[in-house]
């Protein structure tokens, strides 16, 4: 699952159903360091984000034939969750994810990489549905494609910047805070922790994508102006590596509710004047 803590795995076990279908077993614990309960009532909706993102990398892994030590990259992911089952309950939530991998692709016999759809249930109802897609590549390929000094050792991640109030961006602690404001409303440099213990589980050489999820997150709780409030859904593409070693711009734009139930913000980021990723979040609308 890319993890190097076994608090932070969320699978229990998996079976495969098919050529590209598989049940795959969770647990989400009633609380956690990191992926905080939202006013105390729900289980954080990125904490399903991250639940289905571990799908993908034990796939590809255990049922596709990817040998440990290949990179994944990736692209586009779309959560979508149901509050109603989301709820916090006197137990762990245990939780069945259907699963089918679409748009598989090889090269000569390896997983070049996939997309794959998830329904993830709850005492058999739909807490979250989401759709991801990765590729994986070769220590071989990943070493043509990134940065020498990404690589030798001579990488050196930007100071640790300031980080914004914790209540104006949805966290309590600042340690938690992954945004530090420049230029005014909207605006904010990425503030990479790489000491960070969920977000930086283990050692890498870029921002990983969850990374930038939680940056669509706290800016749109900004933009909204909410201490807290409950993400419905998530659609995010990722165009490049976001690098440590660079300052990442974090831009929100604030889309409108249109009159309906939910309000959506999108969210930016871009390195050396090139778009890194782009999403969009949807929260429900504030009552008048």
């Amino acid at each position: 699952m890319h993890r190097a803590a076994v608090a932070e795995v969320m699978l229990t076990d998996w079976e495969r159903q098919g050529d590209t279908r598989f049940r795959v077993a969770a647990q989400w614990p009633r609380s956690h360091s990191f992926f905080t309960p939202v006013d105390g009532e729900h289980h954080d909706p990125l904490m399903a984000v991250e639940t289905i993102r571990q799908v993908g990398a034990l796939l590809a892994h255990a049922e596709f034939g990817v040998p440990f030590g290949h990179q994944f990259l990736l692209w586009d992911l779309d959560v979508t969750v149901h509050p109603d089952q989301l709820r916090v309950r006197q137990a762990p939530a245990s939780l069945d994810i259907e699963v089918t991998c679409t748009e598989v692709k090889r090269r000569g016999s390896a997983l070049a990489g996939m997309c794959y759809e998830t329904v993830v249930r709850r005492d058999g109802l739909p807490a979250a549905t989401g759709r991801m897609s990765f590729v994986c590549a070769s220590p071989t390929v990943y070493r043509r494609v990134r940065p020498a000094h990404v690589l030798d050792g001579s990488l050196r991640p930007l100071p640790l910047t300031a980080p914004a109030a914790p209540q104006s961006v949805g966290r309590t602690s600042p340690a938690d805070v992954v945004l530090t404001p420049v230029g005014g409303p909207g605006r904010w440099q990425l503030r990479v922790d790489t000491r960070h213990p969920v977000l930086f589980d283990h050692p890498v050489d870029h921002v990983p994508g969850m990374v930038l999820v939680e940056a669509a997150r706290q800016s749109t709780a900004a933009m909204l102006k909410r201490s807290s409030f409950l993400p419905l859904g998530i659609t995010s593409e990722f165009k490049r590596y976001a690098e440590l070693d660079a300052p990442c711009l974090i831009e929100a734009e604030y889309l409108g509710a249109a009159g309906g139930p939910e309000e959506k913000v999108r969210v930016t980021g871009h390195q050396h004047g090139k778009l890194v990723f782009d999403a969009t979040v949807t929260a429900a609308a504030s009552p008048c």
